[in-house]
């Protein structure tokens, strides 16, 4: 018998991580028996928000907004970069050690109560849910982890959806294809409620089961859209806003932007927010790990893109801020993920490639990587140097690339959250 009054944090995890036989296990059953024991039935507005990419970004701009319209506003996301606090927030506040600790025993006897096990995933969700109510939030904003019917957020009915995009990821547990995944995905739609959608380019059977939902679709291109011109772009949707770019980097972001736009207007009669909290929240939502810029010479950034798709998009930040000298990539990523397909997408744009091993469960070997380049047509040896960890690629890169040049650190939320820890960053 554990004693749980005397466990750690790190005790805490390293349980969770073994608590069930599977790391991912779809499915609710679980997770909805010790929702229903836990009495766990929120009484504010949720927001759920699914997609391939863009899901952490169009939380924390939602988060950025509400918050500065004064809104109590709790925030569930993963993964986390440096503290598992992070994935946890009430305004814009990581939980502590000693609440999460406590929430845990109390789930974890609930738990052996109903005699069923839980993922590590599953165990957060409920915690987060749990210090939400007790905490009285105004408004949850919920971010899927994998798919979305099947996923543990969404045992919680959500008041407005929101589906970022659909692409080609975790393909194992959601389908071959992007109508499969999106069905994945549209599983958090619900009768007569706001569903948001930013994906442009929208599966043609796909349609016809998002209908079905009953949701009240909004899809971008349709309902809302967004133009930029310079420094500025406009939101037009039922109103029409002429805003400066947002803090976050990247034409895509607007995309994102305009998601959680389109959520407000949706629940305005609910969640009303002023003019001006809007602006303020645009300007000032950052977030660890998406185009984050550490150094100027040389420049370093830091992007956890972990698949094509995501790859593009760090393609086109790179694109539009060139630099004098050579780039220096630094990739390290899991094993499940398409290494070669996110690899490749940046092949022509990069010089020097550092391949690294990553020592979690999933984590690919430096070989496995090497492999990877390979097979994305990257063969040059002088090209390529191979290193046991991230950090030892990184050291290696600080020491080579002169001021003009740039380091591009990708792959992975691990690989990202390596460099973060030694480089003396916080996550804001």
């Amino acid at each position: 018998m554990m004693d749980v009054r005397s466990m750690t944090l790190d005790d805490w995890l390293l349980y969770l991580e073994k608590l069930h036989p599977k790391a991912i296990d779809m499915g609710l059953e679980r997770v909805k028996k010790v929702r229903d024991a836990l009495g766990l039935m929120p009484k504010f507005p949720v927001i759920t928000v699914a997609g391939t990419n863009g899901k952490g970004s169009v939380c924390t701009i939602l988060e950025s907004i509400l918050g500065r319209a004064s809104y109590r506003v709790g925030c569930y996301t993963s993964p986390h970069l440096l503290h598992y606090g992070e994935r946890i927030r009430i305004d814009q506040r990581a939980i502590t050690d000693e609440v999460l600790c406590g929430v845990f025993a109390e789930i974890e006897s609930v738990r052996e109560s109903v005699q069923v096990t839980l993922t590590y995933f599953e165990f957060g969700t409920l915690a987060a849910m749990l210090i939400f109510v007790r905490a009285q939030v105004d408004v949850a904003i919920l971010e899927v982890g994998l798919g979305g019917r099947l996923d543990a957020v969404n045992v919680f009915d959500t008041d407005c959806a929101i589906l970022t995009s659909i692409d080609l990821d975790h393909m194992d547990y959601l389908g071959p294809t992007r109508e499969a995944i999106g069905q994945e995905k549209i599983g958090i739609f619900r009768p007569n409620k706001p569903a948001i959608c930013t994906e442009p380019d929208i599966p043609a059977g796909l349609l016809p089961k998002m209908q079905a939902t009953g949701a009240l679709l909004c899809c971008i291109n349709k309902n809302f859209g967004y133009t930029q011109d310079n420094l500025q772009w406009c939101y037009e949707g039922v109103r029409r806003y002429n805003l400066s770019l947002p803090a976050l980097k990247g034409e895509y972001q607007l995309q994102n932007a305009s998601a959680a736009l389109a959520a407000l207007e949706a629940m305005e009669g609910t969640l009303p927010v002023p003019m001006n909290a809007i602006r303020r929240g645009l300007a000032e939502a950052t977030l660890a790990g998406r185009f984050q810029i550490i150094s100027a010479r040389p420049v370093i950034i830091l992007d956890v893109a972990h698949n094509p798709a995501a790859t593009r998009k760090l393609l086109a930040n790179l694109e539009a801020m060139p630099v004098k000298g050579c780039t220096y990539a630094i990739v390290g990523m899991l094993k499940d993920k398409d290494m070669a397909g996110t690899i490749r997408v940046l092949k022509n744009n990069v010089d020097y490639w550092l391949i690294a091993g990553l020592d979690v469960a999933r984590g690919a070997t430096e070989n496995e990587i090497l492999k990877a380049l390979g097979d994305a047509g990257i063969a040059e040896q002088e090209r390529v140097r191979v290193f046991q960890n991230v950090q030892s690629a990184y050291v290696y890169a600080r020491e080579h690339a002169g001021s003009d040049d740039r380091i591009c650190v990708f792959g992975s939320f691990h690989t990202v959250s390596s460099i973060l820890k030694n480089h003396g960053g916080t996550v804001s």
